[in-house]
């Protein structure tokens, strides 16, 4: 709390700004971590060429600033009030900005596929095994390292103009405070060293792009103060100027501070556009199932297991088959947790929008369909081949670390209590959905909170800020069916 000018007590607030790929939300926390209100607002992705999928920079920002300001109008919260402001986004992808920060082409998203050829060069071979070590990941067609090289190739003029390689949360920083930075936990996406977290020149010199190390901003913590809200900002947003903006985080790391995964151990899936399944250690391990990547504080690193097949490939057959029926509706009739209802049904292959490194599936599939099946029974199997794509993914994290307590899960997934006890029979853990409905722009908040002084650090931020709201337990009642049934997706992926 603090003391207005007539000496009454008036409670501060902290802003959580979550950007990405389709919509941006801005929050309202109070410092005990509730949600106050919320604003958010689309931005149109355009697809010039086949695989690319891009969007305007400046309009990112237009929805951004409408976002706050619609926040803020909700909440009745004038801009004096908020005590700092917290931001995540999507990884991967490039921002790309000149000397005087203005964007020098169009941003490119973390679902643009234009650098197969240049991903698979970088990461074959003994080239990828180099790369492994040093960053502890091999390049997908998204990554920084991939898209840098097909830069260089295809638009070597935008690379010229350019000062500033960028994540998407650091281009709207940079839109609030005039400040260039970046945070380890995007840094890490490509060009840090696996071990000291730092941007490496070995990294740079595997990838043969050490004559772009100028591109590379200032790495600054995750939630320290990077800047404050310049006078421009100010009117366009509604806040006040001079007020604190911290660093921020990749969004998954954000996500999992804003549901209280933070501990060693502690595993975290989101069910969103990406199927996210990662863990928090305290040293990183190189696998090419997952990338290691620095996580909110140094010494901790967090391992993702991830590819873009969770709840998306859900909202396409909703949007095509959905016939107007509401997401709950939906999924009871499908009878998820029926036994029976899995008896001669289809599979689906998750992959509409991508399959992980390595595997054989090219797209998605549905296989096994009959003339006998209906609508539901599509339904349901698109909702359980996302359930064992993430399975395919804690299976792979399994392999090499123990769990500690029940997973933590968020996205839109998370808000259906039957898919919710389906992942938790599949994964056979305990699986737990906490109060917050908008998890990354929580722990963006919670990064700003910390950034001002208002909690010590992540785990007071937890303790103050988070509670579970809900508990699956494995249930026993399957018999072989779920194993049998994970057994057969198995088979399909080639």
């Amino acid at each position: 709390m603090a003391l207005s000018a007539g000496g009454q007590r008036t409670e501060r607030y902290f802003l959580g700004l979550d950007a990405g790929q389709t919509f941006t939300k801005a929050v309202l926390f109070t410092e005990e971590g509730r949600q106050v209100a919320r604003g958010a607002a689309s931005v149109a992705t355009s697809s010039p060429r086949a695989s690319w999928q891009e969007r305007d920079p400046h309009e990112l920002w237009r929805a951004a600033a409408a976002a706050i300001r619609e926040c803020l109008v909700q909440a009745g919260v004038v801009g004096a009030q908020v005590a700092g402001v917290g931001l995540c986004g999507h990884n991967d992808g490039a921002y790309l900005v000149d000397d005087d920060g203005e964007p020098t082409r169009a941003a490119i998203l973390a679902t643009d596929a234009r650098a197969v050829a240049e991903a698979a060069e970088l990461g074959e071979g003994a080239r990828g095994e180099e790369a492994l070590a040093e960053t502890g990941q091999v390049p997908a067609p998204y990554s920084p390292s991939s898209l840098l090289s097909w830069l260089g190739r295809n638009e070597p003029e935008t690379l010229e103009r350019s000062r500033w390689y960028l994540f998407c949360k650091d281009w709207l920083r940079l839109k609030l405070t005039g400040e260039v930075a970046t945070d380890p936990s995007e840094a890490s996406a490509s060009f840090t060293n696996l071990h000291d977290q730092r941007w490496s020149d070995e990294a740079l010199r595997i990838y043969d792009l050490q004559h772009h190390r100028r591109l590379l901003p200032p790495l600054v913590p995750s939630s320290a103060v990077a800047g404050h809200v310049t006078r421009a900002a100010a009117e366009e947003t509604g806040l006040a100027e001079g007020t604190p903006v911290v660093t921020g985080a990749h969004d998954v790391d954000a996500a999992a501070l804003g549901i209280g995964a933070i501990e060693v151990g502690s595993l975290s899936l989101v069910m969103g556009t990406f199927s996210i399944n990662q863990l928090v250690w305290d040293r990183p391990v190189s696998d090419p199932r997952w990338q290691a990547r620095t996580f909110l504080e140094p010494g901790r690193w967090l391992h993702m297991s991830t590819s873009p097949s969770s709840a998306s490939n859900f909202e396409w057959a909703m949007r095509n088959w959905g016939g107007g029926a509401d997401y709950p509706e939906v999924i009871e009739s499908a009878r998820l947790l029926d036994p029976q209802a899995y008896r001669d049904a289809p599979h689906f292959l998750p992959y509409l929008y991508g399959a992980p490194l390595g595997h054989g599936a090219d797209g998605a599939r549905l296989s096994g369909l009959r003339g006998s099946h209906d609508r539901h029974d599509v339904f349901r199997a698109v909702l359980e081949g996302v359930v064992h794509q993430h399975r395919w993914h804690v299976d792979a994290l399994r392999s090499a670390f123990s769990f500690s307590g029940a997973a933590r899960l968020c996205g839109g997934g998370a808000k259906s209590e039957p898919w919710t006890q389906l992942l938790s029979d599949v994964l056979g853990v305990p699986v737990e959905v906490t109060d917050s409905t908008e998890a990354g722009a929580r722990g963006a908040a919670l990064l700003a909170a910390i950034g001002v002084g208002a909690y010590s650090g992540l785990r007071e931020a937890v303790a103050t800020a988070v509670t579970v709201v809900r508990r699956h337990e494995p249930q026993h009642h399957w018999g072989s069916v779920l194993e049998e049934r994970y057994q057969e997706f198995l088979g399909l992926l080639g």
